[in-house]
């Protein structure tokens, strides 16, 4: 029995956990609940799952992941916020399934120093693929990391078609519903950007040697490469109860979580190189991780500012991506603690707002 604490219950993630637990109570058991606002709905949580502790907001999250034990702590938070109770729940010595990439890439080495070996356990889809292939092989086996994207409502598409795209088609994404930012990230490729950066931390691998590549049946979730020529993937129809439960059980499978896939009938798998010139959010990601320090967290806070605008029709589609890269040109560096990590970032929602007012007048 796993004692589970989950951060961001109301969210998508937080409620397919809630799904795996309800189903397996057996194996895991809630202790504490924690969400941005929704007290209604957490309220209603607490009450099926028979849970003591809440909490609201990323200070009360941290405070009762310190204050209440458990096993597991999922991290379902959305955006940066969450690096306050990531650190926490690595402090309390429970296990940290990692579903808020945002703040492993913000927090970089202060979160990878902060961590166990094996203490985290990535629940985003592409990461739980790579940490099943690598099972494969040793550390010292592995060429390449390969990471799939669906490529996006505007996948084959140029650049120059992509300047009249409009905040509606860029949250037409054909596999996936993740909120705005996430959405928008998605069709940018500024997600998988953030997901290389991820991979590079999680299993310490060098940006020359993470690799993507589209593939739009989102069926392939992530591959390895390995030195003697062997690539192992992980497939699995698109259902994050599977990376969820490997997050809150790992390395243990839960059996039933997901439909297999149906062997008896055709089908087509698909890969494409990803087009630079059209998507460069990945390049620039390669970049921003390898100068690391704050830059990453200046990155994410230049985007979502960007990403809103373009949402409000104060700037282009295109615009989105010029200006974190004018944004993060600008950036000079910081010192990586928590509080330089939010001064980066706040400096960066600033110059985004002044370059982005800029434009629009």
């Amino acid at each position: 029995m796993r004692d589970v604490i989950i951060l961001g219950s109301t969210g998508s993630i937080g409620v397919q956990a809630l799904d795996v637990i309800a189903a397996n109570p057996d194996r895991f058991r809630v202790v504490g609940l924690a969400a941005g606002s929704n007290r209604a709905a957490v309220a209603e949580q607490a009450a099926a799952f028979r849970v003591e502790h809440t909490a609201f907001g990323a200070e009360e999250s941290a405070a009762l992941v310190r204050d209440v034990r458990a096993d597991v702590v999922l991290n379902g938070i959305t955006g940066s916020v969450g690096l306050g109770p990531t650190l926490a729940a690595l402090e309390s010595g429970a296990t940290l399934a990692l579903a808020n990439k945002e703040s492993l890439i913000v927090g970089g080495e202060l979160v990878t120093a902060a961590a166990a070996p094996g203490q985290i356990v990535p629940v985003d889809s592409e990461h739980s693929a790579i940490a099943q292939a690598l099972r494969s092989g040793t550390p010292e086996e592995v060429r390449r990391l390969v990471l799939t994207a669906s490529g996006g409502p505007f996948r084959g598409r140029s650049r120059d078609s992509l300047a009249s795209v409009t905040p509606r088609e860029a949250l037409a994404h054909p596999t996936w519903d993740m909120g705005l930012v996430v959405t928008t990230n998605s069709s940018t490729l500024v997600n998988k950007g953030l997901e290389v950066i991820e991979a590079h931390l999680l299993f310490d691998v060098p940006y020359d040697r993470i690799d993507v590549t589209v593939h739009p049946q989102s069926i392939v979730h992530s591959m390895v490469e390995f030195v003697d020529g062997s690539t192992i993937a992980q497939a699995s129809p698109p259902d994050m109860r599977l990376p969820i439960s490997l997050g809150l059980d790992w390395p243990n499978r839960v059996a039933g979580v997901g439909a297999p896939l149906d062997w008896s009938t055709a089908s087509q798998w698909t890969f494409e190189p990803l087009d630079e010139a059209a998507f460069p959010a990945v390049a620039l990601a390669k970049r921003v991780g390898e100068a690391g320090g704050t830059y990453p967290a200046v990155f994410n806070a230049a985007n979502e500012q960007a990403v809103l605008a373009f949402h409000e029709g104060r700037v282009g589609y295109l615009g989105i991506l010029d200006t974190v890269e004018r944004v993060v040109d600008s950036h000079d560096g910081g010192e990586l603690t928590l509080e330089g990590v939010l001064e980066a970032e706040r400096w960066a929602r600033r110059a985004a707002d002044s370059l982005l007012s800029a434009s629009a007048g």
